[in-house]
């Protein structure tokens, strides 16, 4: 049997609730195999992020490697990629395997505000990266940097997804879990006159740590299943509010997600079956 296969590429959050620990449960909980590359080494909790710890450009370059000419990946994640020379590490590797299915969420600052993305590589990354991916998954601060201006009304997030689409990627979908309301509206953008919502009631809860990772990854799965590009979002987005609203109260700070909330069931009566 072989199975739908996924790879992250981002930074490791020791606390689980976000980066490769949040993508893999992602992975597994939409039934596929998961994979990841490992381009930060993190220290944070709930709390945030109190420092990180590089792991070497060729290093990264090398795992990707060791990954693709063995196993294969039906769709690809990027993360957190902290500096110029490891993005360049990234977009070599990922030419060299001629990866298509590509979700790029570009990770510039934690939601505690520590910086995840040096100020030099933000330009490589949308230079290199950017051209290569199939969608862009930018929150509302990180598509606020890459249009260098503030984002208020519906209409500014509509113009700034264009001018990001206009950077090279063939679609872009802006997260808006930071605007104010009670409702989210994630507005994805595809080229020509059409733009799509996606709108869901804000779900009531400081548990917020690692949702942007888990939307980008839950994505990812869903095209390695082959699912369709809409269809694949659509689907990811209803995954991460049911992922919200059964959140866990765990840490100080803004605890996790619950990124098993739709395979939990299956447990319980698997741990209540007799042998």
């Amino acid at each position: 049997m072989s199975p739908p296969k996924a790879l992250t590429i981002a930074g490791s959050d020791p606390s689980g609730g976000a980066g490769v620990q949040a993508d893999l449960k992602v992975f597994s909980s939409l039934g596929v195999y998961g994979m990841a590359v490992i381009t930060s080494v993190t220290v944070q909790n709930t709390l945030g992020v109190k420092s990180r710890h590089d792991v070497p450009p060729q290093a990264v370059y090398e795992q990707i490697k060791a990954v693709l000419e063995d196993i294969g990946a039906d769709a690809v994640k990027t993360g957190m990629l902290a500096t110029s020379e490891t993005v360049s590490a990234v977009v070599r590797a990922l030419k060299e395997f001629k990866v298509e299915r590509l979700v790029v969420d570009p990770i510039i600052l934690s939601e505690s505000g520590y910086p995840l993305l040096d100020d030099e590589a933000r330009e490589v990354l949308v230079k290199e990266l950017f051209p290569r991916a199939l969608l862009v998954t930018p929150n509302l601060p990180e598509a606020q940097a890459l249009c260098g201006r503030p984002l208020e009304k519906l209409r500014d997030i509509e113009d700034c997804a264009k001018e990001i689409f206009n950077l090279g990627p063939r679609a872009v979908l802006v997260k808006g879990g930071h605007r104010e309301g009670k409702k989210v509206i994630d507005v994805l953008y595809t080229g020509g006159d059409e733009i799509h919502y996606f709108v869901y009631d804000r779900v009531e809860t400081k548990n917020t740590h690692g949702t942007g990772c888990t939307l980008s990854s839950a994505i990812t799965a869903l095209l390695a299943r082959g699912l369709d590009f809409y269809e694949a979002i659509r689907k990811a987005r209803f995954y991460l509010q049911k992922a919200l609203e059964s959140s866990y109260d765990l840490g100080r700070g803004r605890g996790p997600l619950n990124h098993l909330w739709n395979v939990e069931r299956c447990a319980e009566d698997f741990l209540l079956t007799e042998d």
